[in-house]
C-alpha cells in the first residue's frame, strides 16, 4: 500500500490487487472524511491515517462496486460513523436490484448501513462538510463524484481511468452505460478543477481542457458488461 499527499487537505490511499485501487482521506476542521472504503485489507492503514487528523466523521461512497465498498464492514467495526451514497445506488449495493448487465443481485453492504446523500430544497445534492457531491451516472446507476473547492480537486471514483496524465474511459467490463459515463465526464469541463483524481490511475492535471477530445475519442464506445462477472 502507498499513501500519497495529493492536495493540501487530501491524501490518496493506493493498493494493488491486479490493478490499482484507491480511496481518499480528506482533512477537515474537525477530523477527516473517507471517500470509498477500498478492500478490507486496507482498513488498518486507513484508520491510522484518519486518526492522525482527529476523528473519522463520515464515509462517502462514489458507488457500490466491491472495490469501493469491500472494506466498509471492517471499517464500521472499528469506527461507528455515518455512510452516504446517492439514493439511486443504494438498491444495487444492498442487493435489491442487479447492477445493469449482471445476472443476479449481489448484496455488497448490509441493509440500512448506507444513507442517501441529503438534498437541499431545490433537490440538489447537499455539500458534505466542504465536499460537493455531483451525480455522474453511467459507470453505475448512482455514481457520484466529490469536489473539494478549496483544493480544486475532483475525486472521481470510476468516472474515468487515467494514463500518463490523460483522461481515459472507465473499465468497459464493469461500466453499465459507457455513453452515459462519457457524457457525465463533462463535469470536469463545467467545474474546471485544477486536477482530477481517479481510483484506477493517477491524477490528471487540468482535466477540463481534455474533455472535448476525450468525448470525441471515446463517446462512441459501448460498455462490454459481462453478465458472468461479479463486481
Amino acid at each position: 500500500m502507498k499513501i500519497k499527499h495529493i492536495a493540501p487537505h487530501i491524501y490518496k490511499i493506493e493498493a494493488w490487487v491486479g490493478l490499482k485501487i484507491s480511496t481518499w482521506l480528506v482533512k477537515t476542521e474537525f477530523g477527516s472524511i473517507l471517500i470509498d472504503s477500498g478492500m478490507g485489507f486496507m482498513t488498518g492503514a486507513t484508520i491510522k491515517l484518519a486518526k492522525a487528523y482527529g476523528p473519522l466523521q463520515m464515509i462517502l461512497l462514489t458507488h457500490g462496486h466491491i472495490d469501493h465498498t469491500g472494506g466498509l464492514a471492517s471499517l464500521l467495526k472499528k469506527e461507528r460513523v455515518p455512510v452516504y451514497a446517492h439514493e439511486l445506488e443504494i438498491p444495487y449495493m444492498e442487493g435489491d436490484l442487479a447492477y445493469p448487465g449482471r445476472r443476479k443481485p449481489q448484496r455488497l453492504v448490509d441493509k440500512g448501513v448506507v444513507k442517501p446523500l441529503p438534498k437541499d430544497r431545490e433537490g440538489q445534492l447537499h455539500s458534505m462538510m466542504g465536499l460537493i457531491p455531483y451525480y455522474t451516472p453511467g459507470h453505475s446507476p448512482g455514481h457520484t463524484v466529490y469536489y473539494h473547492p478549496e483544493d480544486q480537486l475532483l475525486l472521481c471514483g470510476d468516472l474515468f481511468t487515467s494514463k500518463n496524465g490523460r483522461l481515459k474511459p472507465p473499465i468497459k467490463a464493469f461500466t453499465a452505460d459507457m455513453a452515459e459515463a462519457v457524457e457525465s465526464g463533462k463535469i470536469v469541463e463545467e467545474l474546471s478543477p485544477a486536477a482530477a483524481s481517479v481510483c484506477h490511475g493517477g491524477e490528471v492535471p487540468d482535466p477540463g481542457r481534455q474533455y472535448k477530445k476525450y468525448k470525441a475519442t471515446f463517446g462512441s464506445l459501448r460498455a462490454a458488461v459481462n453478465g458472468s462477472k461479479e463486481r
